[in-house]
């Protein structure tokens, strides 16, 4: 392991040396490697055999090896970019897809969802697929299960019945199973039985994060989702070359076989991702200490996916610089917008990424850099698409993910719950006590939603709201417009003073009062 790091970082990146580090790295198709023994050894075992070459070298540079660690293991632009474009899921991207889904229908059990229904699933797996350029959906089928635990997840006649039904479709590229994750013994088995590309919903959402990712963080992150789908195509195509005695063979007198060389190259960039990400989670916190030296509140904006979040801090803030697209995931990077409250008070709105039922802990974990910025923030804005079938069953969705992120208990008691598209719906009345009900596009219930922004900020900050008696002749009232929040100004010209009503922190009030009330 330590060899590779130290190779690697003897290998920047750069127009001469990109394509060498890349093939370093490369982690290519066992089918690759049929009947080709010389291809495997030269090309997949390169880097092990420089390796075991350097080894020596390598016992003798320890300095070295530090700073080139430091250096090497931090991943550049160019390389992310790379990665990025490198490693798609077979199968997957490419070119344009003919979806026929399936959704399993659990009758019993710990699996059964209790909080919606099948129908509703298969919407929300049809708007999955539509929200991808170029893939479109041929049919659909709903079919009843006891058995999700099993490799076929259907019984045996329902199996036949489905294979049958998606075989006579004409033109299916690919089957959207409309569960959370398929084994890669049940992949295996469903390819084999229908001959095309099997997805789940780990897959699709994933897809639909890579073509929604610009930024270096977003795709660091993807990359690192995507790993356990080429450890799955990795078993896939192991057994499969397993069946051939070519899986198991120990490789040019290295004692790895295939199938552990894979498995170690894999470990190495999962490493290096999970590096760099942690370099981008210490930028990240060095800007959040920043904000908050500002004494800036911060605000996250948080919800279900196409709940309306970006619409709302547009309408919020006035940033024309904000697009909001009417598809799932449109927002993939936590972006932060300054907008002004009742008081003048300036805050700031973070958009978040949405959330979706179903989806598996991996995936919310690669994303827990991005998701951080939510456990820091003072006041937290549930976004509910209220005109939506599924608005109840969303709402449970996105507490139990702020459930799994640790989310504050203070954080989650002041957390404002706002009730959007209200426009959508007929004379809509909320029965949830504390609700804000708006229409971020038409720009209703934004007065409301502010002085309640502006409630909790003053009460989740400590601010405080002061009458402080000033002497025009001094710098104090230009201070106080620098440094807090100023409501009101009363100004008495024969005394040559003003009582100013502000809102100001404690640590701003202690610094007011050291510079001017000594005087």
């Amino acid at each position: 392991m330590k060899t590779l790091r130290f190779l690697h970082s003897r290998q920047p990146l750069g127009p001469r040396s990109c394509q060498r580090s890349a093939a370093s790295c490369r982690l290519l198709p066992a089918s690759h490697y049929r009947g080709r023994p010389s291809i495997l050894q030269s090309r997949t075992l390169a880097l092990s055999a420089s390796s075991l070459k350097n080894r020596d070298d390598f016992g003798s540079s320890s300095h070295t090896e530090v700073e080139a660690e430091e250096d090497g293991d931090f991943l550049e632009d160019s390389e992310v970019e790379e990665l990025f474009q490198q490693h798609v899921p077979a199968g997957i991207g490419q070119g344009q897809h003919r979806v026929f889904i399936v959704h399993p229908d659990v009758k019993w059990g710990r699996r059964k969802q209790h909080l919606t229904t099948a129908e509703l699933m298969m919407a929300e797996a049809e708007g999955l697929v539509n929200t991808l350029d170029n893939w479109a959906v041929v049919d659909k089928v709903i079919l009843s299960t006891k058995t999700p635990e099993k490799k076929r997840i259907f019984g045996k006649g329902n199996f036949q019945f489905l294979t049958e039904k998606i075989r006579q479709t004409v033109g299916i590229t690919g089957v959207f199973v409309n569960v959370d994750r398929l084994s890669p013994l049940s992949e295996r088995e469903f390819e084999e039985a229908w001959g095309v590309k099997v997805f789940d919903r780990y897959s699709v959402v994933l897809h639909i994060f890579r073509c929604n990712a610009r930024t270096k963080e977003a795709k660091l992150q993807i990359s690192l989702a995507e790993i356990p789908l080429l450890r799955s195509r990795l078993k896939n195509e192991m057994a499969d070359l397993d069946q051939q005695g070519g899986g198991s063979r120990y490789i040019g007198g290295s004692g790895e076989t295939l199938y552990e060389v894979q498995q170690r190259l894999l470990k190495e960039r999962e490493m290096k991702i999970r590096f760099s990400l942690e370099k981008l989670r210490k930028k990240r916190h060095l800007l959040r200490s920043q904000r908050k030296h500002r004494e800036f509140p911060i605000v996250s904006v948080l919800g279900y996916t196409n709940c309306g979040k970006t619409t709302l801090i547009k309408a919020l803030t006035g940033d024309s610089g904000l697009q909001p697209r009417n598809q799932l995931f449109a927002t993939l990077d936590v972006t932060v917008h300054a907008g002004q409250l009742p008081s003048h008070m300036t805050v700031l709105y973070v958009d978040t990424i949405g959330f979706l039922s179903q989806l598996p802990h991996q995936l919310i974990d690669s994303f827990s850099a991005t998701l951080e910025d939510i456990t820091h923030s003072d006041l937290l804005v549930h976004v509910r698409d209220i005109s939506h079938p599924e608005t109840v069953n969303q709402k449970a969705n996105v507490l139990n993910v702020l459930k799994n992120l640790q989310i504050p208990r203070r954080l989650l008691s002041s957390m404002i719950e706002v009730h959007n598209k209200i426009d959508l719906l007929d004379n809509y009345e909320s029965s949830e006590p504390g609700a804000v009900l708006v229409s971020a596009l038409q720009e209703q219930g934004l007065e409301e939603l502010k002085n309640a922004v502006e409630t909790e900020i003053v009460k989740s900050t400590g601010k405080q709201i002061l009458d402080l008696r000033v002497n025009l002749s001094t710098p104090q009232l230009s201070w106080l417009y620098k440094e807090a929040t100023v409501q009101d100004v009363q100004v008495n010209a024969d005394e040559g003073s003003a009582v100013v009503k502000v809102i100001m922190s404690a640590a701003a009030h202690g610094r007011y009062k050291k510079l001017f009330e000594g005087r």
